[in-house]
Order: structure tokens, then C-alpha cells, then sequence
């Protein structure tokens, strides 16, 4: 399983049992240990079943396992262990004895049934190496607590993030290629000397001179014309947003260009992410008519406890999920406050106000909705904006982007380190994973925000909190 956090290329057969959360994030697991032996305590099983249910991912992938388990069954008796096509087998387990905690672990539970399942099958067996593969950091403790040896799980289709990777880099070329730069708009840069300096397709790059400290430049590599072109060098406002640094600098490079069909933004909360993307999408679509309308979509994932029921019909649920949108939406376009009939009324004789940019809206030009309707869309020659695309899985990503039809700009934004869903982290989300599977892509581009520009206050609270 290359690129995994567990082991699995020993010649040495082993012994995985695999955790419910193993099963819930990726219902192939089963197909990636190679020539190993799988086991899948019934308790799994059963933890399963509760999900399948569900009108969600977790739910499609809860019917997604019991379908493959149904499949393997034909093959012979699951107790029993059935081959898989991997070479390997996969059995499912009942504890053949009461298998005693320690104390410390309090009362029976699903966590502890699957523990004392693993204990079990290490006694049995004959000396060959047993591990619990889990996502829950939690029981892999209580595991090491046990002495069991136990690991953590990503399979080879959800690649290493190299969070080092931010869509920009330094380098020290000295006087004259900042000069060059300057002067010509350009620096020649072949596929070789890319690979040379590390460069990835769309990437950003700050030439310094080691001669003059204080000079540079700026600059993206551009892999179809072989070359670095100088960026930055007039500060266009797009719909009254100006940049204010660097990477913002080179964010609006990524969203203006025609030729790069997905942008992928992070950074923490303040530094523009949303906004100089709204903004770059009505300049794109209602000024220079380039696409046919803005979409911008959010998933549903509440901060905190969440508070139940909403009243009123569809549009009315959901606007507090959107509501940030519009309210980016009405910086931009301005006129009067925000109110888009949910909470109290503001207009004249306790009439709701109407939105700033309903106007955009009832023409055409802007469509705003949550991102739970976009499956089996098509949407050609459309600016999608997907905000807080870090609380999507991969699988959800992809259905994401294989909506967008010919001529489709997609641009993900999101901070991969808040994160409201629980079945995904820093590294296994839908934005982290786009921006490691697409950076070496000529027609995607990864920008990484760090100065916050909404306030000092939120700015110093992104740093110190």
C-alpha cells in the first residue's frame, strides 16, 4: 500500500484488523494489504449497519462495505475466511472467549469489544504479527495501553500532503536575472531547469539577489511557455478589492487567468480567501462575460453545538449556512445591510430590506446554494466557488470538480486546520488532497494566505489562539 501510514509490504504474511473507521473512510481498504490476512471483528459489523442509512458519505460508504462483504461471502464463509483478488483473505471475527480488560477500562463498548477481538486473535496467532489499523487516535492509545501493536491508516488513492507545499517559493539568482525580470517581463525557464530550481506548473516565485538583500521580484512559472512571467506589477481592483500583500498578489494571478480551470486558496480566517474569489467571479462573469453565471456553494457542517430544527422552507434553512456568502457578496456590491429574510426585519414599516445583489441574482449572474444539490449537475462555462472545502472527503471533492463542464473555472478555498467534520483531518480533506494530487497540473494553481486582512484583532487572534 505505497504511500500508507501502515507497513504492509513484509513478504512475511500479517494479521490487520481492521477498525469501523477504516471501513467508513475508504470502503476499498479491504483491497490494499497486499498479500496479508484481514480481519474484521463482528462488532464492526455491526457498527456498520447503524450507518447505512444515512443520506451522506458516511452512509454511501457504509453501503458500499456491506455490499463488498456480501460479494465476498459467494466465496465462501466469511467465519471461515474467504482469498481476496489481492492475494491476501479477510475473515470476520467473533470472540471464540471471554477476553477480560484491564479494569481501567470501565465498561463494555464497542472501542473495548474490539479490543479484546485483537488480544483474542494474537493469542491465536502462531507468532505472526498482529496490528489494529485505526483512525481513531484515541484507540490506538488504548491499543499501545493493551501492548498492541497498532496503526494508522491512509490508503495509496489519498496521497502524503507536503504541507510545505504552499504555491510559493524563494530563490537566490542574483542581480542580473532580477534585472532580467524586470526588464523583459520574463525569465526563460525549461521543463529542466524547473526540475532544477523545484519548480511546480503555476508556481510563485520570489527571485531574490543575494548581492542586493532588498531587491526582488516576482514571478509564475509558466510550463507550456517555458518560462517565468513577472507578476504583481499592476495592482488591478477587482469589483473595489485591491490586494494588500503578496499572495494575494499572486491569488487573483490564479483566478484572473483563463488558461487555469481550478485554483485551490487556504489560509486561516481573514486573508481574503472568499472574497477576492467572489470578486474575481463578477468580474469574470457579469463585467467581461467570460462565464455564464457565478456559483458559489458551501457544505452544511454547524460551528459548535449545532441548533436543530430550522422553520420556514428550503431558501429560509438555508440562509444561516450561507450567509457568509452574502455577506462577501454584499461588500462587493454594496448598498443596504444584509438581510435575506432570515431574523429580524429592517426595511421601511418592518419590511425585510432587499439584498444588495439580489439584482445579480435575479438576473442570472450569481447563484448561490449549499453544496449538498450539486450531485448529477453539469455545469458548463460557470466560476464555481466551493468556500470551506476543507470540510469535504476526497470522494466528495470529486464529485465536486467532475461537475464542471467545458469551459468550468473551479476554485476551492478553505483552512485545512478548521475542520468541522469528524471523518476527515489536516491532511486526509478534500482541499488538502486537491492541492498535493493537482500541483504538478499546468492547469491548476495553489496559492497559501497567511497574513490576515479583515482586522488587527482577527489577525492577532488567527496567530494567538
Amino acid at each position: 500500500m505505497s504511500g500508507s501510514v501502515v507497513d504492509v509490504s513484509s513478504a512475511q504474511q500479517r494479521i490487520f484488523l481492521l477498525d469501523t473507521n477504516v471501513l467508513l473512510y475508504d470502503p476499498r481498504s479491504i483491497e490494499r494489504f497486499a498479500q496479508h490476512e484481514l480481519v474484521i471483528p463482528i462488532t464492526v459489523i455491526e457498527e456498520v449497519d447503524r450507518f447505512k442509512k444515512d443520506l451522506n458519505e458516511t452512509g454511501r460508504n457504509a453501503r458500499a462495505v456491506s455490499r463488498a462483504l456480501d460479494e465476498l461471502r459467494a466465496r465462501g464463509s466469511l467465519s471461515a475466511g474467504v482469498p481476496l483478488a489481492s492475494g491476501g483473505s479477510l475473515r470476520v471475527a467473533l470472540l471464540s472467549e471471554a477476553v477480560a480488560l484491564p479494569p481501567g477500562f470501565g465498561a463494555s463498548s464497542n472501542d473495548n469489544i474490539i479490543l479484546a477481538t485483537v488480544l483474542d486473535t494474537a493469542r491465536r496467532a502462531s507468532g505472526r504479527r498482529v496490528t489494529l489499523v485505526t483512525r481513531d487516535t484515541n484507540m490506538r492509545i488504548k491499543a499501545d495501553a493493551l501492548g498492541i501493536e497498532a496503526e494508522d491508516y491512509r490508503d495509496a488513492a489519498h496521497a502524503e500532503v507536503d504541507e510545505s507545499y504552499t504555491g510559493v517559493r524563494e530563490l537566490d539568482l542574483g542581480a542580473e536575472k532580477v534585472s532580467e525580470l524586470f526588464d523583459k517581463g520574463g525569465l526563460v525557464c525549461d521543463p529542466e531547469q524547473a526540475a532544477a530550481w523545484g519548480l511546480y506548473p503555476n508556481q510563485f516565485v520570489i527571485l531574490k539577489s543575494p548581492e542586493h538583500p532588498s531587491s526582488s521580484a516576482m514571478a509564475r512559472y509558466d510550463e507550456r511557455k517555458m518560462r517565468l512571467r513577472a507578476v504583481g506589477r499592476g495592482k488591478e481592483s477587482i469589483w473595489g478589492i485591491s490586494p494588500r500583500n503578496k499572495e494575494q498578489i499572486f491569488a487573483l494571478d490564479l483566478l484572473l487567468d483563463d488558461s487555469v480551470s481550478l485554483v485551490t486558496l487556504d489560509g486561516v480566517a481573514g486573508t481574503g480567501k472568499t472574497l477576492m474569489a467572489i470578486a474575481c467571479g463578477l468580474k469574470l462573469v457579469a463585467d467581461d462575460r467570460k462565464f455564464r453565471r457565478l456559483v458559489v456553494s458551501r457544505p452544511i457542517f454547524p460551528l459548535g453545538r449545532d441548533v436543530g430544527f430550522l422553520p420556514g422552507d428550503l431558501k429560509e434553512k438555508l440562509n444561516p449556512w450561507m450567509q457568509p456568502i452574502f455577506d462577501n457578496l454584499d461588500l462587493l456590491v454594496g448598498g443596504a445591510a444584509v438581510d435575506t429574510g432570515y431574523g429580524k426585519p429592517g426595511g421601511a414599516h418592518g419590511a425585510p430590506r432587499t439584498p444588495s445583489f439580489q439584482p445579480l441574482i435575479d438576473q442570472g449572474y450569481i447563484e448561490v446554494e449549499a453544496l449538498t444539490y450539486i450531485r448529477g449537475r453539469s455545469l458548463p462555462r460557470q466560476f464555481l466557488i466551493v468556500d470551506e472545502a476543507q470540510n469535504l472527503t476526497p470522494h466528495e471533492v470529486k464529485t465536486v470538480i467532475t461537475r464542471a463542464g467545458e469551459g468550468t473555472k473551479v476554485v476551492l478555498t478553505g483552512d485545512p486546520y478548521q475542520i468541522d467534520n469528524p471523518y476527515v483531518d489536516a491532511a486526509s480533506n478534500g482541499l488538502s488532497t486537491v492541492v498535493e494530487r493537482f500541483k504538478g497540473s499546468p492547469i491548476a494553481g495553489h496559492v497559501t494566505l497567511r497574513k490576515g486582512e479583515r482586522s488587527p484583532l482577527a489577525e492577532l487572534a488567527a496567530k494567538v489562539l
